[in-house]
C-alpha cells in the first residue's frame, strides 16, 4: 500500500471532520498519537481541549469556550478525548473514550468494549465514532484504530471495524478521520486507515499538523509523544480558541 504524505492528505480535504493518527517515530522509540477536531457550524467550533488530572493522571477533555452557545445535544461535542489506563492510551472523537476505559478495565478488549456503542446520533450525518489505543506494556508497542459507521447513510446497520497493528514501523503511523470531505449530509469515512509517513520531533509534527489543516475549520489539536521504553510523556496543545 501506498505511504502517503500527511501534508498532502490534510491540505487535500477541507472537511476531514475528526481525525487520529497512532504511528511511531522515525528512531522507533516513541510512541505518536495525535487527535484533532474541526467544525462548520458556530457550536462545533466552540470548543477547546483542556487537561484535568482524575486518579492520578492527566484527561484531556474538550469544554465549551463560551458556555452560552451550547446548544443541542452537548455529549457530541463535550467528552474526555483521552485517558490513560497503565500503559494504555484511549484516544476517541467522543464518549466511547469512557466506554473503552470501563471495559480495559473490566477485563474487556478494546474491541470488545466497543460492541455496546455505534455511530453517533446526529441524522443525517451518522458521524463514525473513531478511537485508537496505544498499548507500550512492557516496553513493545502496538496500536489499534477503530471505525464504527453507518452502512452508508443506513443507520440501522452500524459497521464496525478495527484495525490492529502488533509491529509498527519506525517513521510511519495510520490515519482515520470522520468524514470524506465536506457535503450534506457528510459522507463518512471509507476504506482502511490511510498509511502515512511521520517526521520530526513532537513540536515539529505538531506545528505542522495545525499548519496543514484547514484554516477556516480546525478547532483544536492534540499531540503526544510516549517514550516506549521509560512511559515518559510530551504533550502539546493548540486551541483556535484562546
Amino acid at each position: 500500500m501506498k505511504i502517503a504524505s500527511l501534508k498532502d492528505e490534510l491540505t487535500g480535504n477541507a472537511y476531514p471532520g475528526r481525525g487520529i493518527i497512532a504511528g511511531l517515530s522515525k528512531d522507533g522509540k516513541t510512541a505518536i498519537s495525535a487527535y484533532w477536531t474541526m467544525g462548520r457550524s458556530a457550536g462545533s467550533r466552540n470548543r477547546i481541549f483542556v487537561t484535568e488530572q482524575e486518579d492520578g493522571t492527566d484527561v484531556i477533555r474538550t469544554k465549551a469556550f463560551d458556555p452560552s452557545l451550547i446548544a443541542g445535544d452537548p455529549s457530541l461535542i463535550i467528552y474526555a478525548a483521552v485517558r490513560v489506563l497503565g500503559k494504555k492510551t484511549i484516544v476517541t472523537n467522543g464518549d466511547q473514550t469512557d466506554t473503552i476505559y470501563e471495559g480495559l478495565k473490566n477485563g474487556l478488549t478494546f474491541e470488545q468494549s466497543l460492541r455496546s456503542r455505534k455511530y453517533e446520533h446526529d441524522a443525517p450525518n451518522y458521524t463514525p465514532r473513531i478511537s485508537s489505543l496505544l498499548d507500550t506494556e512492557g516496553g513493545k508497542y502496538n496500536y489499534s484504530i477503530s471505525i464504527l459507521k453507518s452502512d452508508n447513510g443506513n443507520p440501522d446497520n452500524c459497521l464496525r471495524h478495527t484495525f490492529t497493528y502488533d509491529a509498527p514501523q519506525p517513521g510511519f503511523g495510520h490515519y482515520i478521520h470522520t468524514y470524506m470531505g465536506d457535503g450534506n449530509p457528510l459522507p463518512s469515512y471509507e476504506g482502511e486507515p490511510t498509511p502515512v509517513a511521520l517526521e520530526g520531533d513532537i513540536d515539529t509534527l505538531s506545528n505542522n499538523i495545525w499548519t496543514w489543516l484547514n484554516a477556516d475549520n480546525k478547532v483544536s489539536l492534540f499531540v503526544r509523544f510516549i517514550d516506549i521504553a521509560s512511559g515518559k510523556e510530551e504533550t502539546r496543545i493548540f486551541n483556535k480558541n484562546e
